[in-house]
């Protein structure tokens, strides 16, 4: 009988131990694609993939226009992402105006990669750019902290 308690507890201090391991699930991805944020991202994502089949017929992959285009694309790829791993409690943080701060960070990250093709690192404009851009992520960060 004390060997069947002993088991029992370390049972059940086994899945404890496990549950805190583990990550929490992400949201629902339909829950999260039915949310301002996403829609945001998502329109800015589709004008940038029709500029760029717009564009391609006309310039090439090494054009300023294009690859700028496509950092920008990238840097939405990644806050969409982010948004599909939202936990099911943050939720409700998915707002329009953080769709607005994911979409106008991936702009400055798209300008910040255009300054970087012209000036040096140690440049004020690369800098500049640079802070702008890191105070966009910072509030994301806030938000879906």
């Amino acid at each position: 009988m004390l060997k069947r308690a002993f088991i029992l507890t370390i049972l059940a201090i086994s899945a404890t131990v496990g549950v805190q391991g583990q990550k929490a699930p992400a949201a629902d991805p339909a829950a999260v694609k039915a949310t301002a944020a996403y829609a945001e991202v998502l329109l800015r994502r589709t004008d940038i993939q029709a500029d760029l089949l717009a564009f391609g017929q006309d310039y090439t992959d090494t054009n300023p226009k294009i690859l700028d285009l496509k950092v920008e694309l990238a840097s939405l790829d990644r806050s969409t992402e982010r948004l599909l791993t939202i936990k099911p409690a943050q939720i409700d943080r998915l707002t329009v105006a953080l769709g607005k701060m994911m979409v106008r960070k991936a702009a400055l990250g798209a300008e910040l990669a255009h300054v970087e093709r012209s000036y040096a690192k140690e440049h004020p404009e690369v800098k500049r750019a640079q802070k702008r851009a890191e105070l966009f992520d910072s509030a994301i960060n806030d938000v879906l902290k």
